[in-house]
């Protein structure tokens, strides 16, 4: 029998598919993104919700608190990778091998780093800023 909320009939979009494809927090539906997350063009955050009208900027510099994550992915990452070097090497003596492997990665992973922060501030650190199920049903509904 397929899973679906009590009152409204629809089937509940869980949590980790809103996060993966950032989607917005309250109804799960509407995307918070433009564009993809690599390209030529840089990443554009809708300023609401095309489905429920959530405003994704709660207020002037809520975006800020982003970068805290931005920063804690990133060392993250570059941990993962110097621990990832060493035991593929086994070398601890040239910085250059470390730098030149802890770089581009830092590099490539940017956008992904970008666009996660939001996505999970948005998510998990909003106070009050909760699922309702109700919002995912079609506007036609």
């Amino acid at each position: 029998m397929e899973n679906t909320h009590n009152n409204t009939g629809i089937k509940p979009i869980s949590q980790t598919y809103a996060v993966l494809n950032a989607k917005c927090p309250r109804c799960r539906r509407g995307d918070m993104f433009m564009n993809p997350m690599y390209g030529f063009k840089s990443q554009k955050m809708y300023t609401s919700c095309s489905h429920c009208a959530l405003k994704y900027e709660r207020e002037l510099g809520y975006f800020y608190v982003s970068m805290f994550i931005s920063y804690a992915l990133n060392v993250a990452q570059m941990i993962t990778v110097g621990i990832l070097t060493y035991f593929i090497t086994g070398n601890t003596e040239s910085p250059w091998l470390y730098m030149g492997t802890i770089f581009p990665v830092v590099l490539i992973l940017a956008p992904l780093n970008f666009r996660y922060s939001r996505v999970l501030l948005l998510h998990y650190m909003t106070p009050g800023l909760n699922y309702i199920p109700s919002m995912s049903e079609n506007k036609g509904s």
